[in-house]
Formats: structure tokens, C-alpha cells, sequence
């Protein structure tokens, strides 16, 4: 005969062993994290050499002008202005503008496991310029403007994406294409894009014509400059994801099996910036996917003035696994009060030993989870990893709990567990809800079951071995 443990100090020892498992458990999360890196790191491999994710604008007039300036100094002792002239950039939105998109998909591997959507897009359009009138604002006069020197420029973030077969007019003549934006911006406007130069002399309302393709990858964005600008895209690709600062209604967005079409109506007023400018505007920097590595931030990202649409993959498969990490604690906690109480109602004695190995179990159903979820898909790999580690735990419980009918009420516990972890997993919005509700229901039961119980004594117990 020995002295047995309290219950108190038992549940305190259980208590114990669950902390310690989510060391493990904390580390699988991590390796979701490197998976998904690594995942990134083969999707960048496909758009190096294709293209990245894509952020275009419509045509942007450029007008070289000439600053007058003076500056005072001091010469002998007496004050002497001296007079320079600089050339210096007007910027000039479209007073209305209007942009056909469309994006045909490719899904392309990397490896076995990885894959990546890219597309060709087909983009034409047309945007109307004049002169502004308030120039005087700026402290630019109308005859220091060059116009015989005008430029207009067509904005890429990845011109790697460009494709032959460029066209611009304007007013129907055909104008000669030049990369880059000529107009010594250097780097000041993110990307960079093509650009041709144009005589305005006559100052006339000018037509321009736009048409060319474009391969990107993951998404597609637009920064509407102008003061009405209209936006239609369609894809064959049925799972589109629009974000950025400018959503389509509900009634100018249509997704189907087939694809998706979408349209936005923009207004310079929504934009809150003005049509003309003596800095050079910035195209964006957006994120080819709805969220960063390990849910971060990138520095840098600015979606508000983007229209935006992802070519999304129908389940992100990382972020499932890792969401159902999120509920580990819940298989420990669960399988653990089982088998406290079959251990001080029951005498069923489980040593500490058995409580982690019973943990091992249950973590490395989220490492197999993540394995063959790469390789078949979420859904398949949650039932081989679910029915092997349910079959494990069900057959080392017969041994630690002495028989196979308090073994099959593991099993039928592990079998609900995961069962409903699936459900939680495609609820997202009632996760919360059906989560505590069964940790209340888990806790009345804890609590019924040990209403007798007298935590603080201490039993003797026999070295007889128990029988099932």
C-alpha cells in the first residue's frame, strides 16, 4: 500500500502538463509561419519571371515649364538681386478618363506543393485633357508653360509586364513610345511605365487613346487619377477578392462559377486631391495578398487610393492550419479532463508520463495536418490526419485506462473534438460562440462529476495492478 496523490494536487499536475505542451505547440505554429515563407518565397520565384503583383494608372499629362525665381546677396557691402530661370514639371490629371480590363488567368507551380496565379491582361481606354485655369494658384503664368514640349506618361508598377504591341494617340494620330517617364522623375513616382511626347500648342481639349497588355501576378489595381473615371474589369477567374479603398457595389459586381465583371464610377471628390500639381504623383505600393507573413504589417503598403482586385486561391491553406492551431488548447484541455476523470472518479490512475505522451498525440495532428495539406489540400489532409491520430490516442487509451470501453469514449470524444473544430473552421463568424459554449458545457460536466469529490484528501491505494 502507498499514499495516492490529492485530486487537488493531481489537477494541479495536469494543469501543469497542458502549460508545458504549448511549447510544442507554439513551435508547429512557427513552422506554419517557415512553410509559409517558404510558399512566398516559390510564388516570387514564378513572378521573377513573369511579373509581380500589378498597380497601373491611366494617362498623366506632363508640362514642362519655366520658374522665375530671385534670391538677394550681399556684394561689397551693398545688396545685388540676381534673377534664374529653372524648368521645372506641371502635372496634369485627366478631367475624365475611361478603363477596360481584362485579366485571363494562368495557375502556375513552382516545386510539387506550390502554386501561384498570374495573368495577361488586355487594357485599352481613352482620357480627355484641358488646360487648367487656375494656374495662378500654383504661381505659374499661361506663358511659361512649353507646351510644344508636352508628355504623356502611362504609369506600371512592373513594366516587366509590358507587352508588345503598345498603342497611344491622341485625337487619333498615332504617338511614338519611349520607356520610362521622361521626365527626369528618377524614382519620385514608384514603378515607372512609358511615356511619348506630344506638341499642345494650341491648348485645345485633347483626346488620348490608350491600348496595350500586361502580364502580373495575384492582383490587379488601378489608381484612379482624374476627375470621372470609370473602371471595367472581368475575369474568367470565379474567386476575386476586391479591396482597396474604392469597393464596387453590390449591384456593379457579379461573381460566378464563370468568372467575375465589376465596374466603379470614381469622382475626383472621393479622391481628395487636386487635378494639378507641381510633385510628381505616386503610384502605391499594394500587397499581392490579403495579409502579410505572420499576419504583420509591410512598410510601405497603401491600398486607400487603389481600386484593387486578388486573383485569390479558393482556400488559403496556411491560414486554416493555422486557425485550427488556434484551438489546440481545446484538444489538450478536452482529452486531458477525460482522463483526470477517469482518474479520480474512476481509479483509473494515469501517470504524468501518459498525460504528455497523450499530448504528443494530439500536436502532432496539426504537423500532419500541415504536411499533407500541401500536398492533397486542406480537407483530404484533415481526414487522414484526423483518423490516424483519433486511431493512435483510442488504442494507447485501452492500455492507460484499462479497457476498451473507456478507450471508445476517447475515441468518440476525439471524434467530436475534431468534428467540430472542422465546423469552426468554415463558421468563422460563430468560432467564438460555439467555442465557449463548449467550454461551458465542458466545465458543468467537470463540475458535476466532482461534486463529491474530496479535493484536499489523500488515499491509499494498492500495487495491484487494475483491471478492465
Amino acid at each position: 500500500m502507498s499514499a495516492e496523490r490529492s485530486p487537488a494536487t493531481k489537477l494541479l499536475i495536469v494543469g501543469a502538463l497542458g502549460v508545458v505542451l504549448f511549447i510544442p505547440l507554439l513551435m508547429v505554429y512557427a513552422l506554419i509561419g517557415d512553410r509559409q515563407h517558404q510558399a512566398r518565397v516559390a510564388q516570387n520565384s514564378v513572378t521573377a519571371s513573369w511579373a509581380g503583383a500589378q498597380v497601373i494608372a491611366g494617362p498623366l499629362m506632363v508640362l514642362p515649364y519655366t520658374a522665375r525665381s530671385e534670391t538677394t546677396e550681399t556684394v561689397d557691402g551693398k545688396p545685388v538681386t540676381r534673377a534664374f530661370e529653372t524648368r521645372r514639371h506641371l502635372y496634369i490629371s485627366p478631367s475624365a478618363q475611361s478603363l477596360d480590363a481584362r485579366l485571363d488567368p494562368e495557375v502556375r507551380t513552382r516545386g510539387s506543393i506550390h502554386s501561384t496565379v498570374v495573368y495577361e491582361a488586355q487594357l485599352s481606354g481613352t482620357a480627355r485633357f484641358a488646360l487648367p485655369q487656375d494656374l495662378d494658384r500654383l504661381g505659374i503664368k499661361p506663358q511659361d508653360l512649353l507646351l510644344d514640349e508636352a508628355l504623356v506618361q502611362l504609369p506600371i508598377s512592373d513594366p516587366r509586364g509590358l507587352q508588345s504591341g503598345a498603342r497611344l494617340s491622341h485625337n487619333g494620330t498615332a504617338l511614338d513610345l519611349r520607356p520610362g517617364f521622361g521626365d527626369q522623375s528618377g524614382g519620385q513616382q514608384g514603378g515607372t511605365g512609358v511615356h511619348a511626347r506630344l506638341d499642345w500648342s494650341d491648348g485645345e481639349t485633347l483626346d488620348i487613346g490608350f491600348a496595350y497588355g500586361l502580364r502580373g501576378s495575384s492582383a490587379f489595381s488601378l489608381v484612379p487619377r482624374g476627375e470621372e473615371t470609370d473602371l471595367a474589369v472581368q475575369s474568367t477567374w470565379p474567386h476575386p477578392s476586391f479591396a482597396g479603398g474604392f469597393l464596387p457595389s453590390d449591384a456593379d459586381r457579379e461573381v460566378s462559377e464563370e468568372g467575375f465583371k465589376a465596374t466603379w464610377s470614381i469622382s475626383n471628390l472621393a479622391l481628395g486631391q487636386s487635378l494639378v500639381s507641381t510633385n510628381a504623383p505616386r503610384l502605391p505600393m499594394v500587397s499581392a495578398t490579403a495579409d502579410t507573413f505572420y499576419g504583420g504589417v509591410e512598410s510601405g503598403l497603401d491600398e486607400s487610393q487603389t481600386a484593387t482586385i486578388r486573383l485569390m486561391e479558393p482556400v488559403d491553406l496556411y491560414k486554416q492550419v493555422e486557425r485550427s492551431i488556434k484551438y489546440g488548447f481545446l484538444f489538450i484541455g478536452f482529452t486531458f479532463t477525460a482522463f483526470f476523470m477517469f482518474d479520480v472518479v474512476a481509479g483509473a490512475r494515469v501517470a504524468s508520463a501518459e498525460y504528455l505522451l497523450t499530448g504528443a498525440g494530439l500536436i502532432l495532428f496539426f504537423v500532419m495536418l500541415l504536411a499533407f495539406a500541401e500536398l492533397i489540400g486542406f480537407a483530404g489532409a484533415y481526414a487522414i490526419a484526423s483518423a490516424a491520430i483519433i486511431g493512435l490516442l483510442t488504442s494507447y487509451s485501452a492500455a492507460v485506462l484499462g479497457g476498451w470501453r473507456r478507450a471508445g469514449f476517447i475515441g468518440g470524444l476525439l471524434t467530436g473534438l475534431y468534428a467540430v473544430l472542422y465546423v469552426l473552421l468554415n463558421l468563422e463568424e460563430w468560432s467564438l460562440v460555439i467555442g465557449s459554449l463548449m467550454l461551458f458545457v465542458a466545465l458543468a460536466g467537470v463540475m458535476y462529476a466532482t461534486r463529491r469529490i474530496e479535493w484536499s484528501a489523500v488515499a491509499l491505494r494498492s500495487e495491484e495492478p487494475l483491471t478492465a
